[in-house]
């Protein structure tokens, strides 16, 4: 795809990117996709990946409480349980207000750890990585933002999330669907949004704007984007996802070459 060629152009050290579509081909790929980049937030899906598989394997339920008073498994996942952002402090009463919570992906770390008896970046590896065969990924630290990966891993996991395997296709379409609809809440580096639309560990575009995905992305695409200058988006709508990793954190030249970069991407898509 000759749109991904536009990462030549980026303001970055290095940067790599690949499109796989829903039936998990490649539709393209440049850069070194096989080099490790650390991928800050876009570590949240991964997590939230095993949590599911936790929930399906009967180790956690998704309304068992976690977290603070009133607060669910479903609450964490979905960034409303009150947590605050980097804090373990309660900020608001759990489902009434959208707080993007690092702390609250560490709270639901430990739960699943508890409930399987297997620490965390254990229980990723054995309930994802290792099964997609995600050989470079691996999570050391904070299961909110501190896995390294590739792009060549990340498209399986692009690739499972859109034909799932590992879950039920049922699983994984509760969490692309808006969790505790209308919630207003900041989504980091883009300001406020209502509402901040957020599934189950995925981030749903909605009409959000300004928004890191493209124009013409449609409302359905779902994914995450990280502080390390990297993302992940997944267009049901285009049958495709695209994952791009670079090694300069996000600031304003990010917010400048995403979008239309992913717009090339998808008309290339639409016209192919």
């Amino acid at each position: 795809m000759q749109s991904l060629a536009m990462i030549e152009n980026w303001p970055v050290p290095n940067a790599a990117a690949a499109v796989v579509r829903a039936d998990g081909t490649v539709a393209g790929a440049h850069g070194p996709t096989d080099r490790p980049f650390p991928l800050a937030s876009v570590t949240k899906p991964l997590a939230a990946y095993a949590v599911l598989v936790a929930y399906e394997e009967g180790a956690v339920e998704l309304d068992e409480p976690a977290g603070p008073e009133g607060s669910t498994v479903r609450h964490l996942l979905a960034h409303t349980s009150g947590l605050a952002f980097d804090e373990h402090r309660v900020m608001a009463p759990p489902g009434t207000r959208r707080i993007y919570s690092n702390a609250g992906f560490e709270v639901l770390a430990d739960h699943v750890a508890k409930a399987t008896d297997i620490p965390f970046a254990e229980y990723l590896r054995q309930a994802v990585l290792e099964p997609l065969g995600m050989t470079a990924t691996a999570l050391d630290g904070s299961p909110a933002k501190d896995a390294v990966s590739t792009v060549d891993d990340l498209v399986r996991f692009a690739a499972e999330v859109q034909a799932p395997r590992l879950l039920d296709p049922r699983t994984v379409l509760a969490a692309m669907s808006v969790v505790h609809p209308g919630l207003s809440g900041v989504l980091p580096g883009y300001g406020r949004h209502k509402p901040n639309d957020w599934g189950l560990g995925f981030e749903i575009r909605d009409a959000k704007s300004p928004h890191w995905t493209g124009t013409s992305s449609s409302p359905r695409t779902v994914g995450h984007f990280g502080q390390s200058g990297t993302f992940l988006w997944i267009d049901p709508d285009a049958s495709a996802a695209c994952v791009t990793l670079t090694d300069r954190a996000f600031g304003p030249w990010a917010i400048e070459a995403w979008p239309p970069f992913t717009d090339a991407v998808l008309a290339e898509l639409r016209g192919a």
